[in-house]
């Protein structure tokens, strides 16, 4: 990479911010296992103007995913489960399972369906939703809030009234971006028999050397936690009633008052607030197939069956009608992130094989395995859709390549 070329990335971070599209961002990438290049533009906070700096403390919401999808496959290699056990042999709620009937114009139409697989589960085809997505149960599941918010209470009585609702559709019929990841947090905590956020600490967080990640903003942080912003009127996590408001840059969640100071819900498809160098962690993680600095913390052999595409096709091929963090067309899924199937097909540059994921408030990591390179952007806006920011920031990454 030439360095002219990666400047490319800091002016084209200037202009999200010059032109009111970002408070503040910051880039880390590492290649060959060292640090290739990090900038940081803008504010953490705009109205106190705190500059975003290298240790700010960011909410990473859906890049929890990959995490969990980890803490769930160390488990399997322990021989504790197997991907083709029904949830219900876990969390007995979901045990008689119903999901709506092709066409339902209501909740009420549904027929029998047998509970999702842990497989379908980590893939997002479990039928489950999301509030924010289009249709009949997202629609109920946002009328009984089951968002797994930081201040929603304890995660087992949620995952019990989720179970309560039908599924949208047959378990592996579809793909649907959905609450998933959260259930499988549960699993983690009854097969494991500790709090996922014990066994985050001691089996990831801590071998890994991630410090300043958790549920919850670290003791004694103060105003490294940035604010979060939002260019909609209302909820940022209400994707079908977005109505674009005056302020791009309205605050949204105040970094002095923010839940996650004192988080009740450990929520593994969303709960999780860190630092970029310590996802960057993570991402080298996956890049170096499971090694830690002292060792393993998950096979190499499972991180290569974990980035794989686990379904059928491409994500489009499977009928989503959700809101996704990625590409649809060109793009697998494989457990805990997109899979590249073809870059042209997804329109964006890249390699194929690329890991990654990002987060409802415009976060994005992915990692690849071609040209041995690993890259993590920070800021804090959701919703995650509102700018095309990850497949520039893609195409100045591959641009900045000359070998």
């Amino acid at each position: 990479m030439t360095v002219n070329r990666l400047n490319r990335i800091r002016d084209w971070q200037h202009r999200y911010v010059d032109q009111k599209k970002y408070a503040g961002s910051a880039v880390l990438i590492n290649r060959h296992g060292a640090e290739l290049y990090y900038s940081e533009v803008g504010a953490r906070n705009i109205e106190e103007d705190l500059a975003w700096t290298r240790d700010t403390v960011a909410r990473i919401y859906s890049m929890t995913k990959p995490i969990t999808s980890v803490a769930l496959m160390m488990l399997v290699e322990r021989g504790l489960m197997h991907l083709d056990a029904p949830v219900s042999d876990f969390i007995p709620e979901f045990k008689e399972m119903q999901a709506l009937v092709a066409g339902a114009e209501h909740i009420g139409q549904t027929e029998a369906s047998r509970a999702p697989t842990l497989h379908e589960l980590l893939t997002h085809t479990s039928g489950l939703s999301y509030p924010f997505n289009p249709g009949i149960l997202a629609e109920a599941m946002a009328e009984a809030d089951l968002m797994f918010k930081p201040g929603q209470g304890a995660l087992a009585p949620q995952v019990r009234e989720l179970a309560q609702l039908p599924l949208a559709f047959q378990p592996g019929t579809r793909w649907e971006y959905s609450v998933s990841i959260d259930v499988l947090g549960r699993v983690i905590e009854v097969v494991s028999g500790r709090t996922l956020e014990d066994f985050f600490q001691r089996e990831i967080f801590d071998p890994l050397d991630m410090a300043m990640t958790g549920f919850q903003t670290p003791e004694g942080i103060g105003d490294k936690f940035a604010s979060l912003y939002s260019p909609l009127a209302g909820d940022a996590m209400a994707l079908n009633e977005a109505q674009r408001g005056g302020n791009p840059l309205r605050l949204t969640d105040d970094y002095h008052t923010s839940p996650f100071h004192r988080t009740q819900m450990r929520s593994g498809g969303g709960g999780l607030v860190g630092t970029i160098d310590d996802y960057m962690r993570f991402a080298e993680m996956i890049r170096r197939k499971g090694r830690a600095d002292d060792g393993f913390i998950i096979s190499p052999q499972t991180v290569d069956f974990m980035v794989r595409n686990h379904l059928s096709g491409d994500i489009a091929s499977m009928g989503p009608q959700s809101f996704a963090e990625q590409p649809m067309e060109g793009m697998g899924f494989g457990l805990g992130g997109a899979v590249v199937l073809d870059p042209a097909r997804a329109r964006c540059p890249g390699s194929h094989g690329d890991f990654s994921w990002g987060g409802m408030a415009s976060t994005f990591f992915w990692v690849d395995p071609v040209l041995d390179l690993s890259v993590v952007f920070f800021t804090q806006l959701a919703p995650s859709s509102s700018y095309p920011s990850r497949a520039e920031l893609k195409a100045l990454v591959h641009g900045a390549l000359t070998d």
